[in-house]
């Protein structure tokens, strides 16, 4: 909202308490010609809220034809940084080469494509973990820790290997066990 009463987007505005008629007086924005792009209202007393001009066909993709309405100043900044911090993404995006998905679950699309979950979606979640967390309490300790430390923590089964100081193979085989024996605990439970 504007100081002094003032309506944004104006149609009318007020000032003091006096009536200045805008741009546009009609519901839908007036087209005025490409020439009036740069033209601004540059406030008469001290009173007034400097205004900028803004082409709404810039910022919103149903409009057809060019439709200039006069906004505040610190609105049309606020788009007009909005539109700069969008182009900064997408070249940023571009450069780091991750405009496609090889659906790698590593972020690279998670800031474009999330969408907040739904309850229900967040239940079945917290279902799930319990599900996966009663499974792994379940195995044998030996088991649970290795499976823990090999898809929880990502350590490589050789680093699990070195770091208890058995085989790789051993290791290799408890996993193996322990993903079965879980398969098995989630089939006999659901």
């Amino acid at each position: 909202m504007r100081p002094n009463g003032s309506m944004l987007f104006g149609r009318i505005s007020v000032s003091m308490g006096q009536p200045r008629a805008n741009l546009a007086r009609s519901p839908a924005p007036v087209p005025f010609p490409a020439a009036a792009v740069l033209a601004a209202h540059s406030p008469n007393t001290e009173t007034e809220v400097n205004m900028a001009i803004i082409n709404l066909r810039d910022f919103y993709p149903y409009y057809t034809m060019d439709s200039f309405i006069e906004v505040p100043d610190e609105v049309a900044e606020a788009m007009a940084e909005f539109d700069r911090k969008e182009a900064a993404y997408r070249l940023r995006t571009y450069r780091h080469k991750a405009y496609y998905s090889l659906d790698r679950e590593d972020g690279i699309e998670h800031s474009a494509l999330f969408v907040a979950l739904s309850p229900c979606e967040i239940y079945e979640r917290k279902v799930t973990m319990q599900e996966l967390h009663a499974a792994i309490s379940s195995l044998p300790d030996k088991q649970a820790k290795r499976i823990y430390a090999h898809f929880v923590l990502g350590m490589s089964k050789t680093d699990i290997a070195r770091a208890e100081g058995v085989d790789e193979k051993v290791v290799r085989l408890a996993i193996e066990r322990g993903l079965r024996n879980m398969e098995k605990f989630l089939k006999n439970n659901l």
